[in-house]
C-alpha cells in the first residue's frame, strides 16, 4: 500500500538521519577547535561543504535502502540491509574515533573497513536495484576522498 511506502520511507530517513545525528554529536565536541588545529592538505574541502555534503549523502543512503526494502522485504533483503547496518554503523564510528576520540591514526584504520562495508552493501545492493546501487557510488566516492584525507591529516599530525 502507499501508506506502507511511506511509512518505510520516512522509517529509512529517519534510521540515517539518526545516524547521522549521532555521528554529529561526536563532531560536534571538536570541530570548531581541534580540527581547525590540525594540519590539514591544501585539497581539504572547506568547512562548509560537509554539512550540506553529508545530507545530500544521507538523504540518497537512506532512498537507497528504500528502495531495496520495498523491491524484497525485509526478511528477503536482510543481507544487504545488514550490510547497510553495518556501513553505517561503521560511518558512527568514524565519527567517535576520529572526531570524538581525536585519534586520526585509528580512525584511518576504521575508514579502510567502512569503505570495505561500503563496497560490500553497494554489491549487495545492485543486485536487488541498480538504482539503489548507484544512489550510494556519491556516498562511496566521498568516503575514497575521505580516505584519502583522514590519512593525509594523520601523517601531517602524527
Amino acid at each position: 500500500s502507499v501508506t506502507r511506502q511511506a511509512v518505510g520511507l520516512i522509517g529509512s530517513i529517519a534510521i540515517c538521519f539518526g545516524a547521522a545525528g549521532l555521528g554529529s554529536l561526536a563532531t560536534a565536541a571538536s570541530v570548531g577547535d581541534w580540527y581547525q588545529a590540525l594540519a590539514k592538505p591544501s585539497w581539504t574541502p572547506p568547512s562548509w561543504l560537509f554539512g550540506p555534503v553529508w545530507t545530500a549523502l544521507y538523504f540518497l543512503m537512506a532512498v537507497a535502502a528504500w528502495l531495496v526494502w520495498r523491491r524484497e522485504g525485509m526478511h528477503q533483503a536482510r543481507i544487504p540491509l545488514g550490510w547497510f547496518g553495518v556501513q553505517l554503523a561503521l560511518n558512527v564510528g568514524w565519527s567517535v574515533i576520529f572526531f570524538g576520540m581525536r585519534m586520526p591514526g585509528l580512525a584511518f584504520g576504521e575508514i579502510l573497513v567502512l569503505w570495505l562495508a561500503i563496497v560490500v552493501a553497494t554489491s549487495a545492493f545492485w543486485r536487488r536495484s541498480t538504482v539503489a546501487a548507484m544512489l550510494l557510488a556519491p556516498y562511496l566516492a566521498w568516503t575514497s576522498f575521505a580516505v584519502l584525507l583522514n590519512y593525509a591529516i594523520w601523517r601531517m599530525n602524527a
